[in-house]
């Protein structure tokens, strides 16, 4: 498996293309991102398909990388909507990293994101309180 095509499938994401998933992840592959930790394509594939359910209009786009031949660091931007009346467009910015095995799949992806920065201070109240809280605080 290129790096290119595993990119590709990340920006073409939809309900649909998750059965391809299989083509980019061992059977037993490791995730983890802020809210979620697993083992395997199948629980994997959950996660997807749970941010389909969640969110309207989700695009990953990858603004960079960097790679060798185990592994990779993605830079990404996730773009989407709550869905909620009214709700506006958002974005998360992270990084993902990804380990391969000898066929080219990926075996560990490990994103790393900043949830109470780009999510929760977003949010009416809670956001309102975490920003005080980061004002109290910050030197």
């Amino acid at each position: 498996m290129r790096l290119e095509s595993l990119i590709t499938f990340y920006h073409r994401l939809t309900p649909e293309s998750l059965a391809q998933l299989t083509d980019f992840y061992a059977k037993e592959a490791y995730f983890k991102d802020p809210f979620n930790e697993v083992r395997g394509v199948d629980a994997i594939r959950k996660i997807f398909e749970h941010m389909f359910q969640q969110v309207a209009e989700p695009r990953f786009f990858v603004t960079e990388h960097v790679a060798d031949g185990s592994g990779a660091m993605l830079v990404w931007e996730f773009h989407f909507r709550m869905r909620w009346p009214r709700s506006s467009a958002r974005l998360v910015r992270g990084v993902s990293h990804l380990k391969f095995n000898t066929d080219g799949q990926v075996t560990y992806h490990r994103d790393y994101w900043d949830a109470a920065e780009e999510l929760y201070m977003t949010l009416p109240g809670l956001g309102l309180l975490l920003r005080g809280l980061r004002r109290a605080i910050r030197a």
